[in-house]
């Protein structure tokens, strides 16, 4: 697409943190009416190069155009002055507050010494109609879905003039039919104009939405492509600076070995009813389903965290009951769970506390943690994990999404588990990270642990898994042999069309 101009140019942008340089010598051109994608690694800089553009980080070098005329924002107030808006990821309102109120907090319309509310109410209505947005001005913000945030401040930014808006991982909190109707409006804005900046490290939104994808890696300027010139692999060879080969697990070229668990009729009500199936060492076992499934219950469950189920589970051949996670994990079973901030860390602890935190008993001596042994196991898993941090001592909360993983990841290797249950293991991580936890999952298997894979995207869990149970409304519809899996078999079995056992 030619363009004469460019409605927004970056040359040379350096911004800098205390310890970090966020974005260097970064030069990007951004021409109107399109949608053009920022995409990168977790710290590859996209965000701050859009927090840059919207007025909230000033940048500490190179120079900042709008409209060929060089702009230093000292606020989002001032960027929108000159046309440009954000909507944030973390959506920031009066909660107790109306949609009327809050779309004229910054300046209220008057009669006398009073607010006018009829003046209120039709100003905050006319920014709606901006975007075809259908909501009550009257309702308060807190009443509202996200996606009904979302829209909001959407539309303070088209109704105060905003020619560019970004978007900065819009969906990351959005269902499916959510982020249908927010790339609907995107995509009427395009039709009006104005352009957008799509943030996200979620690559199918991308290609769908965006004319043209720019590449950052470590805050540096990796690449600026049309879409239509880039598919996933080449655009993620551009954002971990390597060659992208044919995946293909290893543990699938071996035999699986011993039945490490067995379960038969496994239920628990309005959860999920008479489950059966085994797992073996060196294998991994797929688990699909659509949402309210049961998967994620099942995991739960075996882990413990059931009262109510009901059913025989054998480990090894030995029938148990794991009346709790502490039992569960005694017997060798782990859980990496699917909110991992919520169930899976501790995040006002530190990394070093959150991996050892299951093998404490084992790692002190007259309840006394021995510090240079729970050093020695932080730094193996550490290391095994590439898990970047400033120090083992840094508080968790402060790691990335993947890196999270990673430590909840280590702290069940810790543990010596040969039973791991992964629930939604890469949601949330950048493409990097995905490939690491992949390969992780792979050496597991290879070495002889039994894996059950939960997951919601299809291709991961059809790559990775050795066979494939897939649920629905909590019982098992069917079972897919690794070579009968793909995805319209498995689509299939999720939506009850077919079942069966392949």
């Amino acid at each position: 697409m030619e363009q004469k101009q460019p409605i927004v140019r970056f040359e040379g942008i350096t911004k800098k943190f205390p310890g970090i340089v966020a974005l260097s010598d970064v030069s990007v051109p951004i021409y109107p009416g399109t949608c053009h994608g920022l995409v990168g690694e977790n710290g590859a800089g996209k965000s701050t190069l859009g927090k840059v553009l919207a007025g909230i980080h000033a940048y500490d070098g190179g120079k900042l155009y709008v409209d060929e005329k060089p702009v230093r924002f000292g606020s989002p107030t001032d960027a929108l002055r000159h046309g440009i808006g954000i909507v944030h990821q973390e959506l920031a309102f009066c909660e107790n507050m109306t949609i009327a109120e809050n779309l004229c907090l910054e300046k209220l319309p008057s009669k006398g010494i009073f607010v006018s509310r009829p003046k209120m109410y039709a100003q905050a209505e006319k920014l709606l109609e901006s975007i075809d947005a259908k909501l009550d001005v009257k309702r308060t913000i807190g009443e509202l879905t996200i996606s009904q945030q979302q829209m909001v401040q959407i539309a303070a930014a088209v109704g105060r003039g905003a020619r560019v808006i970004i978007f900065d991982e819009p969906t990351s909190s959005l269902s499916q039919h959510e982020a249908e109707l927010l790339f609907c409006l995107i995509e009427r804005l395009k039709a009006q104009g104005v352009t957008s900046i799509y943030v996200s490290h979620r690559l199918p939104e991308i290609f769908r939405l965006c004319d043209t994808i720019t590449v950052l890696r470590d805050g540096k300027h990796a690449g600026t492509r049309q879409a239509s010139d880039l598919n996933e692999n080449s655009m993620v060879e551009l954002m971990i600076g390597r060659k992208l080969e044919e995946y293909f697990p290893a543990h699938l070229k071996a035999e699986v070995g011993e039945e490490l668990l067995r379960v038969e009729n496994f239920s628990s009500p309005r959860k999920f009813k008479d489950i059966s199936f085994t797992l073996h060492a060196g294998e991994v076992l797929g688990l699909a389903g659509l949402v309210g499934a049961g998967r994620t219950e099942v995991a739960e469950a075996l882990f413990g965290l059931d009262p109510l189920a009901t059913g025989d589970v054998y480990i090894r051949g030995k029938k148990i009951k794991a009346a709790n996670p502490a039992e569960a994990v005694k017997l060798g079973l782990g859980l990496v769970p699917e909110d991992r901030k919520r169930h899976g860390l501790v995040l006002s602890m530190s990394c070093r506390a959150n991996l050892t935190l299951p093998i404490l008993e084992r790692l002190a001596r007259a309840g006394w943690v021995m510090q240079k042994k729970e050093q020695g196991v932080v730094d193996n898993y550490f290391n095994q994990l590439s898990v970047k941090a400033r120090s083992m001592d840094s508080l968790v909360a402060s790691l990335s999404g993947g890196n999270q993983q990673k430590v909840v990841l280590a702290k069940w290797l810790a543990a010596e588990c040969s039973i791991l249950m992964l629930d939604e293991p890469t949601r949330g991580v950048d493409v990097g990270a995905k490939a690491e936890i992949h390969g992780l999952i792979d050496r597991l298997a290879k070495q002889g642990a039994g894996v059950l894979l939960i997951s919601s995207e299809l291709p991961e869990v059809i790559n990775l898994s050795t066979r494939i149970l897939v649920l629905r409304y909590g019982r098992i519809t069917g079972e897919l042999s690794r070579e009968k899996a793909n995805q319209e078999s498995v689509m299939r079995l999720m939506a009850g069309i077919a079942d069966g056992t392949c």
